[in-house]
């Protein structure tokens, strides 16, 4: 390695990923080849959408009005989905998929399974972030809202028990039911985002789900 590139460091040398071999992110709404397809508005729309749908602010919009609140066309938006419905759950996929993929970015090889699991479900974690009763009403009524919600919180455990067998391959948890756990490890974002549950704890959801991943993971952690 050069001098430039030492003192560079991190910025320039490249760092080895962890990898999940036979984990399959779920299939997006908006495929690559139709992301592609659209104009450099429709993806400035599908950015300014995200930020909205996370505030509930489509909830009770028409497609007329928000073409009208972002200063766009009717065709610019029917050009991304054919329905409001259907716009909706393109923008949630495309956050949570950022999400994921922001998170899987950062995990490096040298992590032990236990801190790359920590690192994972903190940056997952961020998806019932900044409203989530709001976030709620977007989707309320949605047909396949609960089956999006769905593929993505089954990727996120798939990706929990990977993490969570290498700690026990490496000894830094003793032999535990890794499947259970990470149905219930990869499920605490989502469930303290419930309205009727969020209503009831002191803390933002985020915060509560880190808070009890911090707990748990302390409590397998072999001393």
């Amino acid at each position: 390695m050069s001098r430039a590139a030492r003192e560079a460091g991190d910025e320039s040398t490249p760092r080895s990923r962890l990898r999940f071999p036979g984990v399959r992110a779920p299939k997006p709404l908006l495929s690559p080849e139709t992301e592609r397809g659209l104009t450099a508005r429709q993806l400035e729309v599908l950015d300014e959408l995200e930020g909205i749908v996370a505030l509930g602010g489509l909830a009770d919009l028409t497609m007329a009005e928000i073409a009208a609140e972002l200063n766009c066309s009717l065709r610019t938006l029917y050009g991304i989905a054919p329905s409001k419905e259907a716009l909706v759950l393109a923008v949630v996929d495309r956050r949570l998929r950022r999400i994921g993929r922001a998170a899987i970015a950062t995990l490096e090889a040298s992590m032990s399974p236990l801190e790359a699991l920590r690192a994972y479900l903190q940056a997952t974690s961020e998806a019932v972030q900044p409203s989530t009763e709001a976030f709620g009403r977007e989707l309320a009524g949605i047909v396949d809202a609960e089956r999006l919600l769905d593929g993505h919180e089954r990727y996120v455990m798939a990706v929990t028990r990977s993490l969570l067998d290498r700690a026990v391959a490496a000894a830094e948890i003793g032999a535990v039911d890794t499947s259970a756990l990470a149905h219930l490890l990869g499920g605490l974002g989502r469930e303290f985002a419930r309205p009727e549950i969020a209503k009831q704890v002191a803390r933002p959801p985020k915060a509560t789900a880190d808070a009890l991943v911090e707990i748990i993971l302390r409590g397998l952690r072999r001393n």
